[in-house]
């Protein structure tokens, strides 16, 4: 295809940013902004079987791939448009069998070269922005980020050399795995729960804010880009590219590591939701900053440790963690402090796990009203909390507060997601059913 652009927009040089989006009109809040289909998507391994290999759909009565049995279809004809790319994986795992366990990252990859290969003109993902126009800023990469790109590169060579002919040598895989870490995306469902990865050129043409005025939502394997702050013509379009749970100090660092930029925009420079995120424990006698500073050490520490300990703990083992972890912080820190918050959202995921139903409720209710201060508004965040706490509550009975919760979710999801979005039509139908 030409480059046709997308109708409202134009990629313009943004000061001190580099290139952008830009609107040419008007958006209302809610309103749709624009829709890209991925370039390439996989789905993730552990949702094999609930979802279709080649659109993402949930369902029940799929069917599986008669080869390697392990990729699942709506229908004959997902079976077929995924077939170019799925063919690469079918015969390595039938050949490989258990030993098949390349990464996300490796298999979308392995994906995205299949499509370079048979794509000679501009794809729809590609308007404004191709795939090869990727920043891979190997310039800046340090030795873990390069240790894991050889690692990538290895796994490819293993799993899928057999497979594709002619892999592009160690330097166009090196700067394609690191354009693919720092430009892709991760599709997940109304509750947050991951279920692949991809990439959307298109997409990630848009800068960062953490006053974002776009959200992007899914529909299946296509990114929806809509407002959720009036837009005006000339406007820059702002996407956020992480959490935004965190302190200013806490999100520069992570937009630094990731991304490689310093974050100026207007909530990093006036800090104004910082003092709230670090509330402390009410006591007659403040604590001392050193004293903060020793638990915000701590809570940094013990964060990146219970991610580690998800790969090895039991789950009674990880609830453990997360209870005496906020026993300690909250020595020094308020409930609302946001690495308490952190701490009971992972301690809340744990009881869902363990099904203990009543455990997760409890640290939601804790949760979902500073998510609502901290987070901008609709927030997905603030969505999926909501719309957790109200299946809990319906499934424990409490019709009264499930709906109350399902209808706060329902009015985020209807700006976020659209209102025609299929997750926004469950929601109303489980209201319903409390009819």
């Amino acid at each position: 295809m030409k480059n046709e652009g997308i109708e409202g927009m134009e990629r313009f040089e943004s000061p001190g940013k580099g290139r952008g989006l830009r609107a040419l009109r008007h958006f209302a809040v809610g309103e749709l902004v624009f829709a890209c289909p991925a370039y390439s998507s996989v789905l993730t391994v552990n949702e094999r079987g609930a979802h279709c290999e080649h659109c993402f759909t949930r369902r029940e009565d799929l069917f599986k791939c008669g080869k390697c049995k392990q990729a699942y279809y709506c229908n004959v004809d997902c079976q077929r448009g995924d077939w170019p790319m799925h063919k690469l994986e079918c015969v390595s795992m039938c050949a490989l069998g258990e030993n098949w366990c390349p990464s996300e990252t490796v298999r979308l990859v392995a994906r995205i070269i299949m499509k370079q290969r048979v794509t000679t003109e501009r794809t729809q993902s590609e308007r404004l922005l191709l795939l090869t126009e990727f920043e891979a800023h190997l310039d800046k990469t340090d030795g873990e980020k390069d240790e894991m790109n050889q690692s990538g590169i290895a796994a490819l060579h293993h799993f899928y050399s057999r497979h594709i002919s002619d892999l592009p040598d160690d330097q166009a895989l090196t700067e394609l795995f690191a354009q693919v870490n720092c430009n892709g995306f991760t599709i997940e469902d109304e509750e947050l729960s991951h279920l692949g990865s991809a990439v959307f050129p298109d997409v990630a043409l848009m800068n960062h804010s953490c006053s974002p005025n776009v959200i992007v939502t899914y529909k299946g394997t296509v990114a929806e880009v809509r407002a959720v702050q009036e837009i005006n013509p000339g406007e820059e379009i702002f996407n956020s590219y992480i959490d935004l749970l965190y302190p200013t100090e806490d999100r520069k660092e992570r937009l630094l590591e990731s991304y490689f930029f310093v974050c100026q925009c207007t909530e990093c420079t006036t800090k104004s939701k910082d003092k709230a995120k670090m509330a402390t424990r009410k006591q007659s006698s403040p604590p001392k900053p050193e004293e903060i500073q020793s638990m915000l050490h701590y809570a940094k520490n013990v964060i990146e440790e219970f991610r580690r300990a998800k790969h090895y703990k039991t789950p009674s083992e990880l609830l453990e963690m997360c209870e005496l972890s906020l026993e300690k912080m909250g020595t020094v820190f308020g409930d609302t402090n946001v690495y308490m918050l952190h701490m009971m959202y992972q301690a809340m995921g744990v009881c869902l796990y363990m099904q203990d139903w009543d455990g997760a409720m409890s640290y939601g209710e804790k949760i979902v009203q500073p998510y609502s201060v901290y987070y901008p508004a609709y927030s997905l965040n603030v969505a999926s909390m909501y719309l957790k706490l109200g299946r809990l509550y319906l499934g424990l009975e409490k019709k009264t507060q499930g709906v109350k919760a399902l209808k706060k979710a329902l009015a985020i999801m209807e700006v976020a997601h659209g209102k025609d979005h299929h997750y926004v039509a469950e929601v109303k139908n489980e209201i319903v059913e409390q009819k």
